[in-house]
């Protein structure tokens, strides 16, 4: 009897169980059926292995969903046509991208979407349209193609390097240096001379003023010598000047006593006379002593 009663204990937990496992179950499905989202599609002309049905679909690291389905777009067979099951109410904003994201090390792939500001237009989706969004090449993607476009440039290099080191150009660029070598010795050489022919000029200038310097002198002597007797002969036509006119004044006054008024004119001209007479001796004896001897200054009784 005892045992009887321990097995109808049993049997009654166990169809308890049961009918709350069955009655759990319907419940999850029922909040399951209630959670609705929107779809989106995003075009990727990028490999997308790694990432298949059901692969999560994160907004700024926030999982928001999942795949829906992933096919190759029949109007272009270059991209893959990705659709996303989003939540409900998730802000989807035009200048928003997405692109593929890898899950950690597993090479297991996600959609990533980033960007958006609050002043963008949001995507509406409904049962007639699916709206898209923008993608863009993923990380991965955009090293790949830098590293080949990298690695083009340095075999475009290589090549240029290796035409433009060739024996040819070698040789040529051997020649320039020789040349520039040659040219460099010539300028030197030419300097040189350029130095050599300005110090000569210099000496000649220098000899011209010192040349030029004893002729000023010369002149100079010259004047001091020639003044004085070209002074003295303006003195005596100003004086001959003077008794013309004394004389024209006495005879019209009728005093005809011409050899008193032309006495002191006869002095000076005497005198005039001897002084042009000593210089057209020197200069007949001698012309160039005129011009560059050297007098010696006679000095006056007390100097």
């Amino acid at each position: 009897m005892y045992s009887r009663v321990n097995y109808t204990i049993v049997g009654l937990f166990v169809l308890l169980f049961g009918i709350g496992m069955v009655a759990f179950s319907f419940w999850l499905a029922k909040y399951g059926l209630e959670q609705k989202y929107d779809l989106y599609k995003v075009y990727m002309r990028e490999s997308v292995a790694g990432l298949s049905k059901d692969s999560v679909v994160k907004l700024h690291g926030v999982d928001i969903g999942r795949v829906k389905s992933i096919r190759i777009d029949p109007s272009d067979i270059e991209r893959v046509e990705v659709v996303l099951a989003v939540k409900e109410g998730t802000p989807i904003k035009e200048d928003m991208v997405a692109h593929t994201t890898m899950l950690g090390v597993t090479g297991l792939l996600a959609i990533e979407i980033n960007g958006g500001t609050n002043g963008a237009k949001t995507l509406r989706a409904d049962s007639q349209h699916i709206p898209v969004i923008p993608s863009e090449p993923s990380w991965f993607e955009r090293t790949k193609t830098q590293v080949i476009s990298l690695a083009e440039r340095l075999n475009s290099l290589v090549a240029q390097t290796e035409k433009l080191l060739n024996d040819q150009n070698i040789q040529a660029v051997g020649k320039i240096l020789a040349h520039t070598e040659a040219l460099s010795k010539k300028s030197i050489l030419l300097v040189d001379e350029i130095n050599a022919t300005v110090y000569a000029y210099r000496e000649a200038v220098g000899g011209f003023n010192r040349d030029l310097e004893r002729m000023t002198d010369a002149f100079v002597r010259v004047s001091d010598e020639s003044i004085p007797a070209i002074k003295k002969l303006k003195e005596t036509s100003r004086n001959f000047n003077r008794v013309t006119l004394k004389v024209e004044r006495t005879l019209d006054r009728g005093d005809y006593n011409v050899k008193k008024i032309l006495e002191p004119v006869l002095v000076d001209i005497e005198i005039l006379s001897a002084q042009i007479g000593d210089i057209a001796r020197e200069l007949e004896a001698n012309p160039s002593d005129i011009l560059f001897r050297s007098h010696k200054r006679t000095h006056a009784p007390g100097e």
